[in-house]
């Protein structure tokens, strides 16, 4: 149990919760995830925490940052959940897996669905006992590099080359069909960036899928689409839980998400979600990364 807030020092508060910290730190600093939704995601984890005894914060701080910031827009679903009467988020077709896999039990947006009121009561308390308390000088900081990042991008933007005028637009070229111009994309599919051809893909844990799998089952699916497939590097006694698929056409990835933020998939019974991949950020010189404690 934390030291009671009448008894102790903001100093000895803070280095209680320094795993909480770090685990915020990280997705405020080095994800660039926003810092007043990271707090509320905290506030969620550790209210899992208290009601599952599960030691649910060092789990995840255990997970590669990929998945970690996973399990964060995870959280946002699970929030979004709880804080609006939504019918859909009793639906088992609404899934969370790596919530699951770090809770060792059954847990789906509808335990959420159900347990709202306990919920947003419990993550409120969570929130304004614990997490403001413990984590409100990390949350300043980020704030603050986050604004100098946004002036600083502005200001490259309004120092960047004036922009020059075409007759064409650019990444177009101009045919004659009659007499009238018509405008025809030639920009090749292996120019544009691997990253905006890339898909997210993850796995339920205990239910390993091999690399071969998912090569096979997007291959005989939507045919031969793959430019490359890695899955994450673990030692051979352990599962890989997400892979990154960069496809030869990012059309693709339109075509696989029928219009859905996330897609569920069945591989050989062992069921896979996928997304477009979102690179992340790359850290900003601005400010040096922040102390766990």
């Amino acid at each position: 149990m934390p030291p009671s807030s009448s008894f102790v020092s903001e100093q000895e508060f803070k280095m209680f919760h320094s795993i909480d910290r770090e685990l915020y730190t990280l997705l405020t600093i080095n994800l660039w995830r926003d810092p007043v939704e990271s707090l509320q995601i905290m506030a969620l984890w550790l209210w899992l925490e208290r009601t599952s005894l599960n030691d649910v914060v060092s789990k995840i701080l255990a997970l590669p940052d990929v998945l970690i910031n996973e399990i964060a827009d995870e959280a946002v679903t699970c929030l979004n959940c709880i804080n609006n009467d939504h019918s859909a988020c009793s639906s088992e077709s609404y899934v969370i897996p790596l919530t699951q896999s770090v809770m060792d039990k059954e847990t789906s947006l509808r335990f959420f669905h159900e347990n709202r009121l306990k919920a947003t009561e419990g993550v409120a308390k969570v929130a304004n006992e614990v997490c403001i308390r413990a984590l409100n000088d990390i949350m300043q900081r980020a704030v603050a590099r986050n604004a100098a990042q946004s002036i600083a991008d502005s200001q490259k933007m309004m120092t960047a080359q004036p922009f020059q005028q075409s007759p064409v637009h650019p990444g177009f070229s101009q045919m004659r069909f009659g007499s009238s111009d018509v405008l025809e994309s030639v920009t090749p599919e292996n120019e544009v960036p691997p990253d905006d051809r890339t898909m997210f893909v993850t796995f339920s844990k205990g239910y390993p899928v091999e690399e071969r799998e998912v090569g096979e089952f997007f291959t005989r699916t939507y045919g031969d689409c793959i430019e490359s497939l890695v899955m994450q590097d673990v030692q051979s006694s352990e599962q890989s839980l997400f892979a990154k698929i960069v496809f030869r056409s990012a059309a693709t990835i339109d075509v696989i998400l029928n219009g859905m933020g996330k897609v569920k998939f069945t591989i050989n019974g062992k069921h896979v979600w996928a997304r477009k991949y979102v690179a992340k950020r790359p850290k900003s010189p601005l400010m040096p990364s922040l102390p766990s404690v």
